[in-house]
């Protein structure tokens, strides 16, 4: 899981303890559809170590995901498949269950990891994060507002 690994906050020691990476759990249930289709429900369970992005101190991110997939030899298939399903391209009959365990690992990682016990972010006295007051705001430069008349104009005449 070579992509996932590079996501993931390095082993070492945090406020709370040591974090290490947990085993990922996974469990998949292959059917066909009413339509033939080949399907798989996959549920994941990973604890995930991150850095958190306003403490930037690792911690642990647990993931528990279900998907429905669907199989697809072709990649033009995938304008037919119903919403429900997300397509999964197989190359030569094969498929790499690391590879979708991976994948669903990767879609469950937060945008900006941030921990649970990060609470609020505490700025420095003299930051403020309000906006200022109309009366504050100085004036703002319009270098083609005079164009507008002119345009009037000549399209009058």
């Amino acid at each position: 899981m070579t992509r996932l690994g590079s996501m993931l906050a390095p082993e070492g020691e945090a406020e709370n303890g040591l974090v290490v990476w947990e085993d990922a759990s996974f469990s998949t249930g292959f059917a066909y559809d009413r339509q033939g289709l080949v399907t798989i429900d996959i549920t994941v369970k990973a604890g995930l170590p991150l850095v958190c992005q306003i403490s930037l101190e690792p911690y642990m991110e647990y993931v528990d995901r279900r998907s429905r997939l669907v199989v697809i030899d072709d990649i033009a298939e995938q304008e037919a498949l119903p919403e429900q399903y997300e397509p999964v391209l197989v190359e030569e009959r094969r498929l790499a269950l690391v590879d979708l365990v991976e994948e669903e690992l990767l879609l469950a990682i937060p945008q900006v990891p941030r921990s649970p016990q990060a609470g609020k972010l505490i700025l420095p006295e003299d930051v403020s994060l309000e906006t200022s007051s109309g009366e504050e705001r100085e004036q703002t430069r319009r270098p083609f507002e005079g164009l507008a008349g002119l345009v009037k104009d000549s399209a009058g005449e």
